[in-house]
């Protein structure tokens, strides 16, 4: 793919390329398709893009994989393409600051006699007055030590490639993966039994909008991770990596490590303060 000059020099310029054209018509198909379905129009529309976004998504980073493969990511180009992930997990920390911005409004605020509706809402109280919460110390706690051991889990696969063991390499992966799938279900399994989910009776738009936008968002971000890592061990699997060669693999492990401290702050903010300590209504 690269072109041959690319090879004697720390630096490689891309071949021109179709897939950022593609992806961007396809994000846009898919947004369009998203807001017609939404207003009971069909839903082809969102499933063609959303296909035509998964089908560039394959198509350019197996590019970008040959590329590397072929020599064109010398330690500089791996160190820009750190950069730029760090960049990104940079960007998704803002992404999160804002749903901590908006639960923090709301519930420290519950009380505030110049937003009439918002105390409407609330009752003047945080949580909303009538609504039933989780127990943050039963399936919250169980979810936050399975995730915290998928944080030791996917340390060890990366250790174990640096070591050469491609054996714990592989089985640090299926045990990360195996417990993103069972946050992912215990997750959901709570979800179904929110009771304040789909009754504003039971405590009101706010309360579930800013509880379900940040816990939500962030189990949309595990099963990308659970993914991103499932390709990295698909990659173990063929013979990929090495341990001087897997910035692949560096940045699945720097995201779900992102995912685990991120869900820190959810568990202590939303689930324990926002269901107990922030019960006290806030002059």
């Amino acid at each position: 793919m690269a072109d041959a000059h690319a090879k004697h020099h720390d630096y490689h310029l891309v071949s021109p390329s179709w897939w950022p054209i593609v992806g961007a018509v396809s994000a846009f198909v898919t947004a369009v398709g998203a807001v017609n379905w939404m207003h009971g129009s069909t839903p082809w529309p969102l499933i063609i893009g959303f296909a035509m976004v998964l089908y560039t998504m394959f198509m350019w980073w197996r590019d970008v994989i040959k590329e590397a493969n072929a020599g064109d990511h010398t330690p500089v180009v791996s160190l820009h393409l750190r950069y730029g992930m760090l960049l990104f997990i940079a960007s998704e920390v803002m992404f999160f600051v804002a749903w901590f911005w908006a639960f923090f409004d709301a519930s420290l605020f519950a009380n505030e006699t110049k937003l009439a509706a918002r105390v409407l809402a609330t009752g003047g109280m945080w949580p909303p007055k009538g609504t039933i919460v989780f127990d943050a110390f039963h399936l919250p706690l169980l979810n936050t030590m399975i995730l915290l051991t998928s944080g030791t889990t996917v340390t060890w696969a990366h250790h174990a490639l640096l070591g050469g063991d491609r054996k714990g390499l592989v089985w640090g992966l299926v045990l990360t993966i195996i417990l993103g799938l069972l946050f992912t279900s215990v997750q959901a399994y709570e979800y179904a039994h929110a009771m304040f989910a789909f009754n504003s009776a039971n405590g009101g738009n706010i309360y579930g909008s800013t509880f379900f936008m940040a816990t939500g968002f962030h189990g949309f971000h595990v099963i990308i991770g659970t993914i991103f890592l499932i390709v990295c061990l698909i990659r173990a699997l063929n013979g990929a990596f090495t341990p001087k060669q897997h910035f692949g693999f560096e940045a699945a492990a720097w995201y779900w490590h992102f995912v685990d401290v991120v869900w820190l702050f959810l568990f202590v903010c939303i689930y324990v303060w926002g269901n107990h300590g922030g019960t006290f209504p806030v002059e």
